[in-house]
């Protein structure tokens, strides 16, 4: 079983930056592709982006592409997503997820409790 703990999340001013932390536990970090997904009020849960369990690939929704970057750092069981040049749409609530290859469409085994995000305008 694993647990995942978001932390980060702030209010920030459109056209700011942000960059939020998950930490894992309870499971073998480096096995796991890892993502990050997002809610906004009345919508729906949507992915955000996703890195390989090694960190050598990563992929990106069209709406965050080029602006926001998922990292990870398996000696510290931890997947970052810096967010940059954010716009009043980014405003949500944003998981961490652990899973497979197929993380991005929504498979998920593992997630966390989610952190705020909020951007003003």
């Amino acid at each position: 079983q694993v647990q995942l703990v978001e932390s980060g999340g702030a209010l920030v001013q459109a056209g700011g930056s942000l960059r939020l932390s998950c930490a894992a536990s309870g499971g073998t970090f480096s096995r796991y592709f890892m993502g990050w997904f997002r809610q906004a009020p009345g919508k729906e849960r949507e992915f955000v982006a996703r890195i390989s369990w090694n960190g050598g690939s990563t992929y990106y929704a069209d709406s965050v592409k080029g602006r926001f970057t998922i990292s990870r750092d398996n000696a510290k069981n931890t997947v970052y997503l810096q967010m940059n040049s954010l716009k009043f749409e980014d405003t949500a609530v944003y998981y961490c997820a652990a899973g497979g290859y197929a993380l991005s469409t929504g498979t998920v085994p593992y997630w966390g409790q989610g952190t705020q995000v909020t951007v003003s305008s």
